[in-house]
């Protein structure tokens, strides 16, 4: 890809339209100095004492935040929080960025603000290093007139959308955003649009789900089809085009440090190598990257193989950016590029 075409498709981003449904969280960092550590005089265990605190939104906010930094013209945040601290922190990181609307991010009474708490100790001259996290989860199931809203949200959100990317984030089915009733509504929207781009992540599996572009990593994949082991080589490509014929529909795999694959119902794949690490790095939010950055550049008229190596290219970006879930511009992704980055191919 040459930085004309990159800045082509990027230059594209701005008339774009895209809803994020799925399972919106805060994350909430605790920066700890160690310099500052005492020893509580009450149970005599030690004391991290936090000397900065900042949030901003994460799961599928972090999608959003790749969006942003992309460049898309209207993001439109369908998902819940609650009515607490948390919920409220959310919301206002969500509306301070440009181009996102609110209008279907619900607040609701009846559900905790989901929160992934990350204590890091920082110290000079090192890397974050984060402590055991302390999440805050719903653990019953999402009520009914919640997600009937968030139905009718989708339903009437798919007809002006220029793309959609469906998150599932929660532990336990039926606890977050995409509820059975939610995943109806996609497939009624997809039988109105078929036309409509939809692509569809989740940490528990796509089982289920609607026949849209699936991504997922290499376990996934095996558990999906049933394999008796880890799929690799040959007998991975052939299970991805497998089940993207089966669904009709695109399948892209993860695959770490060896990039990405991308496999589409026409017979053809490819496979992006990943780009060189140039330090110590966290891998925290380079699949919301990669969601983020394959979708606007599908959207944008991008070709399968040049979409790969744009999202393959944000996650490079991003795995670099130390204590925090990071993002990735157009202008970063080009740097990527005159950086020597690999090339996309059969």
């Amino acid at each position: 890809m040459t930085p004309k075409r990159l800045r082509e498709l990027t230059g594209r981003y701005g008339k774009l339209r895209i809803a994020v449904v799925g399972d919106f969280c805060l994350d909430r960092y605790l920066e700890i100095d160690p310099a500052r550590r005492e020893r509580s005089l009450e149970t005599g265990l030690p004391v991290y004492n936090v000397v900065r605190v900042r949030a901003q939104p994460g799961a599928a906010g972090t999608i959003v935040n790749n969006l942003v930094a992309a460049g898309v013209g209207r993001i439109h945040a369908v998902g819940f929080c609650g009515e607490d601290g948390e919920g409220y922190e959310l919301r206002r990181a969500l509306a301070g960025l440009p181009g996102v609307a609110l209008d279907d991010f619900l607040q609701t009474p009846c559900r905790r603000t989901f929160t992934y708490t990350k204590p890091l100790v920082m110290e000079p001259g090192r890397p974050p290093r984060e402590l055991n996290r302390l999440d805050l989860k719903n653990w019953t199931p999402t009520p009914r007139g919640v997600s009937r809203a968030l139905a009718e949200s989708v339903r009437r959100l798919a007809t002006e959308l220029d793309a959609m990317i469906l998150l599932d984030q929660v532990d336990v089915a039926g606890t977050g955003v995409l509820t059975a009733e939610v995943l109806r509504a996609v497939r009624e929207a997809l039988e109105r649009e078929p036309d409509l781009l939809v692509l569809a992540d989740s940490r528990r599996g796509l089982r289920g789900f609607p026949a849209v572009l699936w991504k997922m990593n290499v376990r996934e994949l095996g558990l999906l089809l049933g394999a008796r082991r880890r799929l690799s080589g040959h007998a991975l490509v052939a299970a991805a085009l497998r089940l993207a014929q089966r669904n009709r529909q695109p399948v892209v795999v993860t695959l770490g440090e060896r990039g990405l694959l991308g496999a589409w119902p026409t017979g053809n794949h490819w496979h992006v190598p990943a780009f060189p690490v140039r330090g110590p790095i966290d891998v925290v939010g380079a699949g919301d990257a990669v969601s983020a950055h394959l979708m606007a550049a599908l959207a944008a008229g991008a070709t399968p193989e040049e979409a790969l190596w744009l999202a393959n290219a944000a996650a490079s970006v991003v795995i670099h950016k130390l204590g925090t879930t990071g993002t990735a511009t157009p202008r970063e992704l080009e740097q990527v590029l005159r950086g020597g980055g690999p090339a996309a191919g059969n």
